[in-house]
């Protein structure tokens, strides 16, 4: 497969690359090379494109620069030698198009356009229509977000954002990194089509050859106890990152004022004066705040580094048993938080954005509202004062960053890559439909889950959808991670979302279903209701749907809920499942009237579908269903189900029971004898292990 990425701005080369160079010189360079250098390493032929300029080096004058076998580094001239920032390159962008042109005319076409920003997006768009090559577009970071989080506005920014939704339009596929920036800030745009929006987790990359040594000698000249514990932040110099708060709380605290150290690599700065605006406007103001606090001594600003100082850093930090912080307004994903796990480095991050997403799964930090100064520094000093806690992050980043992988990403990428060009094929009605939840159902085996992608490639008269807890975008990381065919349809957050394919294989959401759904469903009544009710804590923003409400609470706290819904006249359904999580669903709600929905939408009669589930919040589809497996590794939420004509308990787990219970019913066979996964050949006491690749609660 040839793929190409096309990302413009910044000074993009083979590394070492010098971050902080300018304004515009970031983490979506590491993204961009680090997932070349991964797919080229799978066999794909792969091409980084990028802008030609004289300025910084003749390191960017190459329009054709080696970078690793599979992959190079292709320059595209616009007339103008000089390097431009963000602004400035959007008046370049038409001579930028034609020469993307001559460059496909050039070197061929690929099979993927990868664009990153909108900038890219609109200098492919034309080339890339012509040809009929799909494109995936990134947006790295998103000006809606930066309006919200800073309160800027203005004629530039609005561009921006219209840009931002012309790429979503145009796009064949969105990839983001976190849960936040698919679901809630993409889906801000007007444009924004959650059907083709991907989650696709980047990789964390190795440390090699990080000398303590050089961030020691880089940070020694400004600190006059450099064996204090170190605060560290690594960000470019942009009022988004709120570095200058970060001086705030580490002044105001006494606990690090008197403890610590507060080192800051905010780029790379020539004077005060010199450089973009907002680039100025900070540093301007990390000085001051530091000369304000009389900080001199304990805060290290250097106005230099070279690329191997940066992973040195994080070493260095480990190393004295110090903690990473990111106090930014908004973070759509956080690459370094990555990059401080890979160090064994805790954290403290803020709670907008992608980084609630990596530190739910690496464990190693916590987060917090950067904009409460004294909460976010207690909890810096929390980890800095208390050793078990602090090594029970660094175990953590340890331990759990062998799950972000350059290579998986690469493998999902691919995935994806496929699917747009062989798309899902639309159904023609179907005899039979297998309604199935996901985690636990249909993962739990990888072999199981290859026999049952292996049954779905060889039943074309079966239709095929999923029933889950879980969003639409992390319903297909689920299933590309594990290896499992995309459905016909899918059946999300416990049945408030329904989402079709198009003629074209493309999914859509089933606005007739939605509207059946709002009949009855009063959204803020329910909340206020439900506030105060014992034992109920609500779950992250993200899970909150505009159909689905979700808690965490036990089964006594489902029922106070319930009671307290009747006691306000209230109509809602109520699911507890997994022994600490409450949904609240419209009264239309729910598995088993979305399962009888879309029977009637294919054209399948009820007799005909068949449900499979294992936990609480499949029970109503069970129930109501003509034909239901129940898998073998199921939760005893289930285990009150009656017998009944139809229902069968498998005695194989995860998807083979699902098989099991195919085969069983279909055919109506005895139980076929247990195969690979099942209780049988369990030894005994073992734990079957639920490996979704996140430490979140599977649903």
């Amino acid at each position: 497969m040839r793929v190409m990425h096309v990302a413009l701005g910044g000074c993009l080369k083979a590394p070492p690359v010098s971050y902080g160079l300018t304004e515009d010189t970031g983490g979506h360079i590491a993204y961009v090379l680090a997932a070349a250098r991964a797919q080229a390493a799978r066999g794909a032929e792969v091409a980084v494109v990028t802008r030609r300029f004289a300025d910084h080096g003749h390191a960017y004058t190459a329009q054709d620069e080696p970078f690793v076998p599979g992959a190079r580094i292709l320059r595209l001239d616009d007339g103008d030698p000089r390097y431009l920032a963000k602004e400035a390159l959007e008046q370049r962008l038409p001579m930028l198009a034609g020469a993307f042109e001559a460059m496909l005319d050039r070197e061929g076409a690929p099979d993927v356009i990868h664009a990153h920003f909108a900038d890219a997006a609109a200098v492919v768009r034309k080339a890339a229509a012509a040809r009929g090559i799909p494109v995936i577009y990134t947006a790295h970071s998103l000006g809606i977000d930066k309006r919200e989080a800073i309160g800027e506005a203005g004629p530039v920014l609005e561009r921006r954002i219209a840009q931002e939704d012309a790429a979503m339009a145009s796009a064949a596929a969105i990839v983001a990194s976190s849960r936040d920036e698919c679901e809630r800030q993409l889906m801000l745009y007007p444009s924004a089509r959650e059907g083709i929006i991907h989650r696709v987790v980047p990789g964390i990359a190795p440390v090699a050859d990080a000398d303590p040594g050089r961030a020691a000698a880089l940070v020694a000249p400004f600190l006059r106890d450099p064996s204090r514990p170190p605060v560290l932040a690594i960000a470019r110099p942009v009022a988004k990152k709120n570095l200058p708060a970060l001086v705030e709380m580490f002044a105001t605290d006494e606990r690090l004022r008197k403890g610590a150290n507060l080192v800051i690599v905010a780029g790379l700065r020539d004077g005060l004066d010199t450089g973009p605006e907002e680039q100025v406007d900070v540093y301007r103001a990390l000085l001051a705040a530091v000369d304000r606090h009389d900080l001199w001594g304990r805060v290290a600003l250097p106005k230099r580094h070279e690329p191997a100082d940066v992973p040195a850093l994080y070493a260095w930090a480990a190393e004295r048993r110090g903690v990473f912080a990111n106090p930014a307004l908004t973070e759509p994903f956080g690459l370094t938080l990555l990059e401080a796990a890979a160090a064994g480095l805790p954290v403290v991050a803020t709670d907008r954005g992608g980084p609630r997403d990596i530190i739910g799964a690496l464990g190693h930090g916590t987060c917090h509202d950067p904009e409460d100064v004294a909460g976010f520094a207690a909890r810096i000093a929390g980890l800095l004062d208390d050793p078990a806690s602090w090594d029970a992050a660094a175990a953590a980043a340890r331990h759990n960053r062998i799950r972000w992988s350059w290579d998986r990403y690469a493998a999902d990428h691919a995935a994806l890559c496929e699917g747009l060009l062989t798309p899902h094929a639309v159904p023609a009605r179907p005899r039979h439909l297998l309604v199935s939840d996901v985690d636990g159902t249909l993962t739990g085996d990888r072999a199981a889950a290859a026999r049952f992608a292996g049954w779905r490639a060889g039943n074309g008269d079966w239709g095929f959808a999923v029933a889950t807890g879980r969003s639409l975008t992390e319903s297909r990381a689920v299933l590309r991670r594990w290896a499992l065919p995309e459905p016909d349809a899918f059946i999300t957050a416990v049945g408030s979302e329904i989402h079709l394919r198009a003629e074209d294989g493309r999914l859509i959401p089933d606005e007739a279903f939605a509207r059946h759904l709002d009949d009855g469903w009063d959204r803020s009544s329910l909340l206020a209701a439900l506030g105060g009710v014992p034992g109920l804590t609500p779950q992250d923003p993200v899970e909150q749907r505009a159909r689905k409400l979700s808690w965490f609470g036990d089964a006594a706290a489902a029922r106070a809920a319930r009671t307290a819904l009747d006691d306000a006249g209230l109509r809602a359904r109520i699911v507890h499942s997994h022994g600490n999580l409450i949904d609240v669903l419209p009264p239309n709600g729910g598995k088993a009237r979305a399962m009888r929905w879309l029977g009637r939408r294919l054209g399948v009669p009820q007799r005909a579908i068949l449900a499979a589930g294992d936990s609480g919040n499949d029970a109503d589809m069970l129930s109501a269903a003509h034909r239901a497996v129940i898998v073998g590794n199921a939760s005893e939420e289930l285990a009150h189900l009656a017998p009944r004509r139809g229902l069968h308990r498998a005695q194989a787990y995860h998807a083979d029971g699902v098989l099991e219970g195919i085969d069983a019913l279909s055919r109506g066979l005895p139980v076929p004898s247990i195969r690979a996964g099942t209780a049988a050949n369990t030894p005994s006491g073992a734990t079957v292990v639920r490996d979704d690749g996140a430490r979140i609660a599977a649903r």
